[in-house]
């Protein structure tokens, strides 16, 4: 590192801004190799972390490692050889020994591992030790080549054959920049020594040595908490600052709920069950909320059945009441219609103030906008809107189109809303001309593990359902494996009792590259078989609009026994009628899909079952269907899912960011999440704290950007 650097360690900014070339033996061809890794700058390299570390005092031997036992050994070729099998495929063959014992590892389709594999190559393997005609073998293990590195501890990088990296070169590399640094100033760690001290987190010097060089296993695990701390602290900083800043500069409209004689009161008095001890204390927060100056940011967590619905009008009323307007905005016209029906029964009855009326009363007035609005209905609609004689709009993505025009939107509720793109949902948020923004409440039926909800929803305040009304039958699961007659008995005997039943397939047409059960060939099948002589219907994504709404009226109305679909039928759909959920194949589904399937039944009073039809293909598909027979709770499925299939599934829709959560992991870093929320709170202040913490701020500016940090707020 050279130049004329400012005082204080090395920044990251600093490091960023190094590209790799600056190293010595980092030529051209190098340098096009580790861009090929997303590596450009030494701060790139640094950030790419070792993905195991060998402990040489620990490692597994040859003679050691019992046949049917995982194991990694650290080992040299003795030869390498390939041919071709019988059916064309490659096979390449490596004989490799580590002094007390020898064993094969064999390749098939690989043939570059014949290149990878020389002979008198070191490599740490791991894999399973089998036993092939009398020899030891493993097939196809993952391969690490090290090279004759020393030291007990030796950290293994992700290695690219396309790019031609080896761990060995990476090693290198980082070894270099690490001493160079610390040559020249050291690292600047801009976490202030209070919060490091709090969390017994050691220095950034001390972490980037310990994860890329370290002596001792236990250096490993030191450097890993603090760089993961410092990866979670950014992102949280950048959601609680840009929270409370627009806190700061956002215009709401504040609302009064009327207290007893207002007409969110008149609403709960017209339902015919009293709220539940959740639904009373999410409906306060959010009338709390609305009542400030600010526009509300909210997430609503609600299992399938908890009455979020109930919440949502409560809180669109709460709007209405002082002379505003509410906007629905659900994923699909199938649910919005849904919504519709539910939202316009609840309020039947209801009335608001109006001047305008010879009695000034008049019904709250309810409509519906989607695509499938016909043009004379979108007039009546938007002159009413312009009038004020429409109080709360639900819809699709409708309802953001051109020509949609509120006189004053006082507050939102967009469902499910991991279906829409940022922008449109953030367009919802603009549609008062006088700059003014109305509350936001985002519902969602996916229960989100509490950490993934406070990284990936950072800047909303999360109010969550956890209790189910009284009178909710709870509902039974099964899993058959190989006895589709039984269940097909059981459908035939919910029906024989006045129910209905869904049947849910994963594909809609056969396919031979899936062997798994289709709409189409299922429909046909139990037609003509196992349900023959029963109403049984057809639903899926290709039916056209017109079809799909007959089909679906045919069923709410009983005219159909039994309702054969895709996951159309997975969000929104209520009969209370329907009692068995029969899903075929259902290793092929999620977990978040399965349970929003079964909540489709169990909404009367008959008791409900859910039928999970098929073989379990993975030990994680096994994993999952377990779940769903053990338990109906949908947080802790959703902690099931996070365990089993990583942040992936929740961090997936954040589509930027350098440095996302390359160590961190929402799975194993549970505890993490939250220190880094609660030191960012206190960090950040009333949003002027960072400006205390001026090497913090850069760090999250580098790092995250502004149109990251704007994504994570419009989320």
């Amino acid at each position: 590192m050279s130049g004329d650097p400012p005082e204080g360690g090395v920044t990251l900014r600093e490091l960023a801004g190094r590209p790799v070339t600056d190293l010595h033996g980092v030529g051209d061809k190098k340098a096009t190799a580790l861009a090929k890794v997303g590596v450009e700058s030494v701060l790139d390299l640094l950030s790419y972390y070792p993905r195991r570390w060998l402990d040489r005092t620990r490692e597994a031997t040859i003679d050691e490692l019992a046949v049917g036992e995982e194991g990694m050994v650290l080992v040299r070729v003795v030869r390498v050889s390939s041919r071709r099998t019988r059916n064309r495929r490659s096979l390449v063959e490596a004989r490799v020994t580590d002094g007390t014992g020898s064993l094969t590892l064999t390749f098939f389709n690989q043939p570059w591992r014949e290149r990878q594999l020389p002979e008198g190559t070191e490599a740490v393997v791991f894999g399973r030790m089998d036993r092939y005609r009398d020899r030891l073998q493993m097939a196809n293990p993952v391969v690490d080549l090290v090279g004759d590195r020393t030291g007990r501890i030796v950290a293994v990088y992700p290695q690219s054959e396309s790019a031609g990296l080896a761990s060995w070169d990476l090693d290198a590399l980082v070894g270099e920049a690490i001493r160079r640094v610390m040559k020249v100033r050291g690292f600047d760690d801009p976490v202030p020594a209070g919060v490091l001290a709090r969390h017994r987190l050691t220095d950034r010097a001390a972490a980037y040595r310990g994860i890329h060089r370290p002596e001792t296993m236990h250096e490993v695990a030191e450097a890993r908490r603090r760089l993961v701390f410092d990866e979670l602290l950014r992102i949280q900083l950048a959601l609680v600052h840009r929270k409370v800043q627009l806190e700061r500069s956002a215009q709401g409209i504040p609302h009064e709920d009327g207290g007893p004689g207002g007409l969110v009161a008149a609403f709960h008095d017209l339902l015919d069950f009293p709220l539940t001890g959740a639904q009373q204390r999410v409906v306060a927060e959010i009338l709390a909320d609305m009542a400030r100056p600010t526009p509300m940011h909210r997430l609503l967590q609600g299992d399938v059945g908890s009455g979020k619905t109930v919440v949502a009008v409560s809180a669109l009323l709460a709007a209405v009441q002082g002379g505003h307007q509410g906007a629905f905005m659900a994923p699909t016209e199938v649910l919005a219609e849904q919504h519709h029906l539910g939202v316009a029964g609840l309020l039947a009855g209801l009335e608001v103030g109006d001047d305008d009326s010879l009695f000034q009363r008049r019904p709250v007035g309810v409509a519906l906008l989607t695509n499938r609005t016909t043009a004379a209905e979108r007039r009546r609609i938007a002159d009413d809107l312009a009038g004020g004689r429409l109080d709360i709009l639900i819809g699709t993505h409708a309802l953001i189109q051109e020509g949609v025009e509120f006189r004053s939107l006082g507050a939102v509720v967009i469902d499910e809303q991991h279906r829409f793109g940022v922008e449109q949902r953030d367009a919802l948020r603009r549609r008062n001309p006088d700059g003014t923004e109305p509350d936001v409440l985002v519902m969602t039926a996916t229960p989100i593990p509490r950490t993934a909800a406070m990284t990936v929803y950072g800047d909303l305040d999360v109010s969550v359902l956890d209790e189910l009304p009284p009178g909710r039958t709870p509902i039974r699961t099964e899993w058959v494996v190989d006895d589709e007659e039984a269940v097909w008995a059981a459908v035939r005997a919910e029906v024989a009792d006045g129910h209905q039943a869904y049947v849910v397939c994963p594909l809609i047409d056969e396919s031979e590259a899936l062997e798994v059960a289709s709409a189409e060939e299922t429909f046909e099948r139990l037609l003509d078989g196992p349900l023959a002589g029963l109403r049984v219907g057809l639903l899926h994504g290709r039916v056209g609009p017109a079809e799909k709404e007959e089909t679906m009226r045919l069923f709410r109305a009983g005219a159909l026994d039994v309702l054969v679909a895709t996951t159309v039928i997975e969000v929104g759909v209520d009969v209370p009628n329907a009692t068995a959920m029969v899903v075929l194949d259902a290793a092929r589904f999620g977990i978040a899909q399965l349970h929003q399937l079964r909540g489709r039944v169990g909404r009367g009073t008959a008791v409900s079952r859910c039928l999970l039809v098929g073989e379990a293909t993975t030990p994680d598909a096994e994993e999952r269907l377990r779940a769903m027979v053990r338990t109906t709770d949908g947080f802790e499925l959703a902690e099931v899912d996070l365990d089993l299939r990583g942040e992936g599934t929740i961090m997936g829709e954040r589509q930027k960011g350098r440095n996302d959560l390359r160590l961190a992991s929402l799975r194993r870093d549970r505890e993490w999440v939250e220190a880094a929320r609660e030191a960012a709170v206190d960090l950040v202040g009333d949003g002027d704290g960072l400006h205390a913490h001026p090497g913090l701020a850069d760090e999250v500016d580098l790092l995250l950007g502004d149109d990251e940090a704007d994504w994570l707020l419009k989320s």
